[in-house]
C-alpha cells in the first residue's frame, strides 16, 4: 500500500487575540504548559535549535526542532526529527485574524518518512496527536489564561 504523503492539517479557532495565541506557541514557558512539558528552551528565532527527549509508551523519544521560518504574529516553521530514526519533517503555525478571534491552521509535512512499522510514527497517531494539542489542550490553555484575573 503507497504511503498517504499528504500533509496532516488542523485549524481551530480561539477565542483570543492573534498575540495572546503567537505567545502561546513561542513562549518555552507557555508552551510547556499545554505542548511539551519536558522542553527545555524555545525561541521563535531562525536557526534557533532545540531537542528534548519525551517518554511515550515506555520508550523515550528525542525531538529535534530547529527553526526556519518566523513571521511575528502570522507565521512560524521548524524543521521536526527524531533523533536515532530516519525521516524529515516540518511543523509550520499559520495564525490570521477572523471577527471570533484567531484562527490558527497547523500544517505537518512531511509526517510519512518516519518508520511507518513504528505505531507512534503512523500517521493516524499524528492525526490523533495534532488534534489534541490544538483542538484540545491550547484551546483550554487559552481559554484558562484568558479567564483568569
Amino acid at each position: 500500500m503507497p504511503k498517504n504523503t499528504d500533509p496532516i492539517v488542523v485549524e481551530q479557532t480561539f477565542n483570543a487575540p492573534i498575540a495572546v495565541v503567537w505567545k502561546a506557541i513561542t513562549d518555552k514557558d507557555q508552551m510547556r504548559q499545554w505542548f511539551f512539558e519536558p522542553m527545555t528552551d524555545f525561541r521563535p528565532e531562525v536557526g534557533f535549535e532545540t531537542q528534548f527527549d519525551v517518554q511515550c509508551e515506555g520508550q523515550s523519544y528525542q525531538h529535534q526542532w530547529k527553526v526556519t521560518e518566523v513571521v511575528p504574529e502570522r507565521r512560524i516553521e521548524y524543521d521536526w526529527r527524531y533523533g536515532g530514526y530516519p525521516g524529515d519533517s516540518s511543523v509550520m503555525w499559520e495564525l490570521s485574524e477572523t471577527l471570533d478571534g484567531t484562527k490558527l491552521k497547523l500544517t505537518h509535512k512531511g509526517h510519512e518518512t518516519f518508520p511507518q512499522g513504528n505505531r507512534i510514527f503512523s500517521r493516524e497517531s499524528g492525526v490523533t496527536g495534532w488534534t489534541y494539542f490544538v483542538q484540545e489542550s491550547l484551546k483550554a490553555f487559552l481559554e484558562c489564561n484568558l479567564t483568569m484575573p
